[in-house]
């Protein structure tokens, strides 16, 4: 029986060990997370274990939640200390769930803390924790620091000022690169409620009313401007199913016009709107040379008194099996029929998805770059030992794994930098077993080449960093 979580750590043969060392130790590139720029600029100290760990951490509460625990003591009024002993009293149920391994792999490598967390042990780590963080290396930027992390990408709205991303880009004592990313979900997604408001919003804020299809592109066209004057690499659209059904440009006006009276839209006009945004985003995105990330399979907000009590991404979001194959084909069409065809990254959060979009990839591959067109890292739920396996099995099985830009943290939390560590792991001992197999040759510079463009070289290129 081996130790727990040792040195070996998912590393089965002596080939992962060996691959390993020759990624473990690179810089991170987070490409694509949800942390707050201001924390990292006002390098925010934390109380305890708690504001750091469970503080806008769906995944956590999903987990307390399943134990049985009242919402009061997971995101209600219940004290901090009440709170981590929920969760400490949850973990050692959740046997192969992933948390299990990050929480252990946060408490290794940021608190020193070789033990394991249960309900008896919860006061000890409770106080060791928060003794560390009084350090000044445990705030904000020393979490990143020590974590090694040469590039954040977070997600920012084009509505937001970037007046944070502004301040970090001016700051020479911080070294690593904080970069917006443009998230245009609000002003792309007609049918949800409050899409009036938001172009409401958007018009105080660049100082124009905006009551035309035309008149919004020309200001997504400044606002895409000023992200990549911030640094901006990539976009993100988080769609709940890719749509392509295009319209000419009058039948737009019409739609956008009616949902600005406050008039629901139909589906099929959802999805004309939603067209014509999304195939103007990516003719931007390609003239700046941006990576256009997709993410999708999603049906939100399912538990409608939990919704209406207290709004989205609490952790009731689940999986959909809604079959988006000619959309996604249909909407690459047209990005490349116009020659306007940007780097793109496509999230399904259906994992049965993933041999559709290895085969949708190669179709619609560039010369630009290596793997122009992406499948990306198992993402949300997939975000498993066995999830990443059969994201990069598939991968590997039906394109070319060598040019995968590999792991992200979509994360909330400043400690979930381990998710690398574990990613790189699981990696290794993936390419290990091929090698042991006699399925690929033990060619240390091939090999070499794979597991450090995997880990940091392929998405450094890919981005342009």
């Amino acid at each position: 029986m081996k130790p727990f979580m040792n040195e070996d750590f998912l590393l089965k043969t002596e080939t992962a060990k060996k691959l390993y060392e020759m990624g473990k130790d690179l810089p991170i590139i987070d490409y694509h997370c949800h942390i707050n720029p201001q924390e990292i600029y006002e390098n925010r100290k934390f109380n305890d274990i708690t504001e750091v760990w469970l503080g806008g951490d769906h995944y956590k509460w999903r987990l307390i939640r399943s134990n049985g625990v009242p919402e009061e003591e997971i995101t209600g009024s219940a004290d901090n200390r009440t709170k981590f002993q929920r969760f400490a009293e949850a973990l050692p149920k959740a046997i192969g769930n992933p948390m299990y391994h990050w929480t252990h792999l946060e408490l290794k490598r940021y608190f020193g803390y070789d033990g394991v967390l249960n309900g008896d042990t919860a006061e000890e780590v409770w106080n060791l924790c928060n003794e560390k963080l009084k350090s000044d290396d445990m705030t904000v930027r020393g979490l990143i620091e020590r974590s090694n992390v040469a590039f954040i990408g977070t997600t920012d709205d084009p509505a937001d000022s970037l007046e944070w991303h502004k301040l970090l880009k001016e700051d020479e004592s911080f070294k690593t690169v904080v970069a917006p990313s443009f998230r245009p979900d609000k002003a792309v997604n007609i049918e949800k409620d409050g899409f009036k408001e938001y172009i409401g919003k958007l018009s105080d804020v660049v100082g124009e009313k905006i009551d035309s299809v035309k008149t919004l592109k020309r200001i997504m066209h400044d606002r895409l401007d000023l992200f990549e004057e911030m640094g901006c690499k990539a976009a993100d659209h988080g769609l709940d199913y890719v749509v392509y059904a295009p319209a000419d440009e009058k039948e737009v006006e019409k739609i956008f016009k009616k949902a600005l009276k406050g008039n629901a839209v139909t589906s099929a006009e959802m999805e004309i709107y939603k067209t014509n945004l999304l195939i103007f985003f990516a003719e931007e995105y390609h003239k700046r040379g941006w990576a256009m990330q997709i993410h999708y399979g999603t049906m939100r907000n399912i538990n409608a008194p939990i919704f209406r009590k207290m709004g989205p991404d609490v952790g009731f979001d689940v999986i959909s099996n809604r079959c988006c194959c000619d959309a996604i084909a249909g909407l690459l069409n047209a990005f490349v029929e116009n020659e306007a065809c940007p780097k793109i990254i496509l999230y399904s959060l259906n994992p049965a998805d993933n041999q559709l979009l290895d085969t949708i990839i190669g179709a619609f591959q560039g010369s630009e770059v290596a793997g122009k067109i992406q499948h990306g890292s198992a993402w949300w739920f997939n975000d498993t030992k066995t999830g990443m396996q059969e994201q990069m099995t598939s991968l590997a099985n039906l394109s070319i794994l060598g040019n995968f830009v590999g792991m992200l943290t979509d994360s909330r939390s400043f400690l979930s930098y381990t998710r690398h560590e574990y990613f790189r792991r699981i990696l290794c001992n993936l390419l290990g077993d091929w090698v042991e197999n006699g399925e690929y040759p033990y060619d240390e510079k091939a090999l070499g080449e794979i597991v450090q463009g995997i880990c940091y070289y392929n998405a450094k290129r890919y981005f342009g960093l």
